[in-house]
C-alpha cells in the first residue's frame, strides 16, 4: 500500500529536511503556546511543579534481575516508565511556562535515561542473541519502549535545544549519540527484529506500528543526513507495509480494544508521520482498510469505558481522546472523532495525559484541545456490526443508545494475537453496565507469553463463557479454530451460529457442538444461547460457564438473577431440570484486574444431572 505508491524517488522529492520540519512549536515558538487554555495550562504546570527538584528514582542491575528471578514484570517496568512519564511532564510544563525553573530536573531525567544500560524492559529481553539475567550491552535491539525512549528524548531535543545548549552542549550531543548508536543506526542496519515482518513471521501484532512510529519520529526529529532520513522513511514503509497487508478488510483488531490503541491507533500515528513530513504527499488515509481501521474502535464501543474486549484486552480501555478525534477527522468520519470528543469532556484536561508519555500524542492532544471541547460528532453507538475475519460480531438493542441488552460475541480461531483459548465465548451488558464478562487478563509475568501462557486461568476456556466437556478445554493453536460460521441481522434479530467442536481436543470426545448466539428485538427483547451437541460417548461431565462480576441470586429452579450497584438487572433462564447450578467464587489478587472488576469475580456453572451423548441447551438473557 505505502512502498508500492511511493519509491524511493518520491521520498526524495518530497521529505522535507529536518530544519523544515516543525510539526509543532518549540518552546521558543510562544504564540501557540500562550493561546492555550488557562486550565490546560495549569494542569501540566502542576505536574511539573510535583517534580520540581525531583530525586529521580533509580534503577539498579539486581532490580531488573528480578525478572529472571521471580517472573515479575511491574516492578521494573513501573520505575522505568515512571522516569520517562516525569521527564514528558517537565517538558511539557517548561514549554507553557518558559521560566526556565522546570530545566534543572529536565536535564537531571535526560541523564538518568541516557545512562541505562538498556532501554527496554526485562521481559523484552529475549530478543537478544545472548540470554542472561542482565541486558547485552553489545546488543542494540528495539523494542516497544525503547523506540519510545529514542521518540521522547527526540521530543525533548526538538522542543527545548536551545534552552539546553545554553546550560550544556553536551546535554543534546549525548541525547543524539545514544539515540543514533541505540535506535537510528540498528533500524537502519538491521533486517532480523521480528516486529519488522521481513522474514516471514508467522505473527505480526502492535509491535509493529508501535515500533516504526516511534523510530520514525526519532529519525525525523534527530538525523541530518537527509540521505539516511530518506531510508529511515521507506524502510519504515516497507514495514508497515508488512503489517498492513496481514490486516482484514473490516479492520477488526484481534488483539481487542485495548491493543487496538497502539496496533490501530499507532498505524495512524506512523501514517501521520508520513503525511506531516512530506506536507501531505504521502497519503493514503482515503484506503477503505485504513479507514476501517479506525471505524473498529467505535464499533467496539459499548458505553462508559467499557468496550467488546476479547484476548488480552480489558473490559475497560481509556482510549486517547486525541487519537480518536484526529483520525476520524483525517478520515471525514463524524462518530470517530465524535467519540474523541465524548472522551475529552469526561475526563477534561487529564484526556492529554497519555500512558507510556506517547509525546507526539500528548502534544497533540494539547494543541487541539480548545478544538475538541466544541465539537459534536455523530453518535458512535451502532446497532450491529460484523466483522467478518476476525469473526466478531456485535449488536445493542437500539441504534443511538446504551440503553437496553448489549451482546459480543465470536468465533476465530484459538492462534491469534495475545489469544485466549475462547472460540463460542459471548459477553453480555445490560444499560451499559458488565454483566456476563470476559474477565481481560492479570497484570503480565513471565508466564504471560510463551510456554506457560496456558497455566494462567484468564487465558483457558474454562473461565470463559463455555463449555467444559469431559473435563477437556479448548487448545491453543491455529487448527482449534470456529467452523460454519454464519452472521446475520435484520431490524428484530442478530445471530452468530458456529460449531465449536474444532476447538477442543479429541479426550472432549465432540463429534459436533453448534453454538448460536442471538439477540432478538421484539417487544421484549432478550439474548438466547442455543446450543446443540453430539458426543462420542456418554457422559454426564458437561458444564457450561458463565463469568460475572456480580453475586449470582437463584431464584428458584432453572432461574438466575443480576444486579450491579445501580440496580442494573438481568434474568437468566435455563432448563433446570437438565442442569444443576453451582457458583464458583474467584477472589482477585492481581491489581490490575481488581481495578477493572472489583476484588471478585463469580463462575456459575450449569452441570448436566444425566448421561448424555447429544442434547440440547437453551439459556435466554433478559431485563
Amino acid at each position: 500500500m505505502l512502498a508500492d505508491r511511493y519509491d524511493a524517488e518520491i521520498v526524495k522529492e518530497v521529505l522535507l529536511s529536518r530544519e523544515n520540519y516543525k510539526p509543532f512549536p518549540t518552546s521558543e515558538d510562544r504564540s501557540e503556546w500562550c493561546e492555550l487554555p488557562q486550565n490546560l495550562k495549569r494542569f501540566w504546570i502542576n505536574k511539573g511543579e510535583s517534580r520540581l527538584n525531583y530525586s529521580w528514582p533509580t534503577i539498579t542491575a539486581t532490580q531488573y534481575m528480578d525478572f529472571s528471578r521471580t517472573g515479575n514484570r511491574v516492578r521494573y517496568d513501573t520505575v522505568l516508565l515512571q522516569r520517562r512519564q516525569d521527564l514528558a511532564s517537565l517538558v511539557i510544563a517548561e514549554c507553557i511556562e518558559n521560566h526556565g525553573r522546570f530545566m534543572d530536573d529536565i536535564v537531571n531525567g535526560i541523564w538518568c535515561i541516557c545512562e541505562e544500560t538498556f532501554w527496554g524492559i526485562p521481559g523484552h529481553g529475549y530478543m537478544m542473541r545472548r540470554q542472561d539475567p542482565l541486558p547485552d550491552v553489545s546488543d542494540r535491539i528495539i523494542e516497544l519502549f525503547a523506540a519510545e525512549t529514542a521518540s521522547l528524548l527526540a521530543w525533548t531535543y526538538y522542543l527545548l535545544k536551545n534552552k539546553l545548549d545554553a546550560m550544556s552542549r553536551m546535554i543534546c550531543e549525548r541525547i543524539h549519540l545514544e539515540v543514533k548508536t541505540r535506535i537510528l543506526d540498528p533500524y537502519l542496519q538491521r533486517t532480523d527484529f521480528w516486529w519488522m515482518g521481513f522474514n516471514q513471521e508467522k505473527m505480526l501484532n502492535n509491535w509493529n506500528p508501535w515500533c516504526n512510529s516511534n523510530c520514525l519520529m526519532a529519525f525525523l526529529l534527530l538525523e541530518d543526513d537527509q540521505q539516511r532520513r530518506e531510508a529511515a522513511v521507506v524502510k519504515a514503509m516497507h514495514s508497515l507495509d508488512m503489517y498492513i497487508q496481514r490486516l482484514d478488510p473490516d479492520g477488526g483488531c484481534e488483539e481487542g480494544p485495548k491493543y487496538w490503541i497502539y496496533a490501530g491507533g499507532m498505524l495512524f500515528d506512523g501514517l501521520e508521520l508520513l503525511y506531516g513530513a512530506t506536507n501531505g504527499k504521502l497519503d493514503v488515509f482515503q484506503e477503505p482498510l485504513i479507514q476501517n481501521v479506525g471505524r473498529y474502535i467505535y464499533k467496539a464501543y459499548i458505553d462508559g469505558c467499557f468496550y467488546a474486549n476479547f484476548a488480552d484486552s480489558s473490559p475497560k480501555v481509556h482510549i486517547p481522546a486525541d487519537l480518536m478525534y484526529r483520525y476520524g477527522r483525517r478520515i471525514e468520519d463524524t462518530r470517530l472523532s465524535g467519540l474523541g470528543a465524548i472522551e475529552l469532556k469526561k475526563k477534561h484536561e487529564e484526556s492529554t495525559f497519555v500512558h507510556y508519555s506517547i509525546m507526539f500524542r500528548q502534544l497533540s492532544a494539547i494543541f487541539h484541545y480548545a478544538e475538541m471541547e466544541h465539537y459534536i460528532g455523530e453518535s458512535p453507538y451502532l446497532r450491529d456490526t460484523w466483522f467478518d475475519g476476525i469473526q466478531v460480531m456485535v449488536a445493542r438493542e437500539q441504534e443511538g443508545s446504551s440503553e437496553g441488552l448489549y451482546l459480543a460475541a465470536k468465533g476465530g480461531h484459538n492462534d491469534e494475537s495475545h489469544n485466549h483459548n475462547d472460540i463460542g465465548h459471548f459477553i453480555v451488558y445490560c444499560d451499559g453496565s458488565p454483566m456476563i464478562i470476559d474477565p481481560g487478563v492479570g497484570s503480565y509475568t513471565s508466564k504471560s507469553f510463551f510456554s506457560e501462557r496456558y497455566s494462567l486461568w484468564t487465558m483457558q476456556s474454562a473461565y470463559h463463557n463455555l463449555p467444559l466437556v469431559n473435563g477437556a478445554q479448548q487448545l491453543a493453536g491455529r487448527q482449534y479454530e470456529a467452523d460454519q460460521v454464519h452472521y446475520h441481522q435484520d431490524e428484530t434479530l442478530a445471530s452468530i451460529t458456529m460449531n465449536i467442536a474444532k476447538a477442543y481436543p479429541e479426550s472432549a470426545g465432540i463429534t459436533s457442538w453448534k453454538r448460536a448466539i442471538k439477540l432478538i428485538r421484539d417487544s421484549n427483547p432478550y439474548i438466547e444461547i442455543q446450543d446443540y451437541f453430539q458426543l462420542t460417548r456418554m457422559s454426564d461431565d458437561i458444564t457450561l460457564m458463565l463469568m460475572t462480576p456480580h453475586a449470582p441470586q437463584i431464584e428458584g429452579i432453572g432461574c438466575i438473577a443480576l444486579q450491579d450497584v445501580n440496580l442494573h438487572r438481568i434474568t437468566i433462564r435455563y432448563n433446570g431440570e437438565l442442569f444443576s447450578v453451582s457458583i464458583d467464587t474467584i477472589v482477585l489478587d492481581d491489581e490490575a484486574m481488581r481495578e477493572v472488576c472489583g476484588d471478585r469475580l463469580y463462575r456459575i456453572m450449569l452441570s448436566a444431572q444425566t448421561a448424555v451423548n447429544q442434547g440440547e441447551s437453551i439459556i435466554k438473557i433478559s431485563k
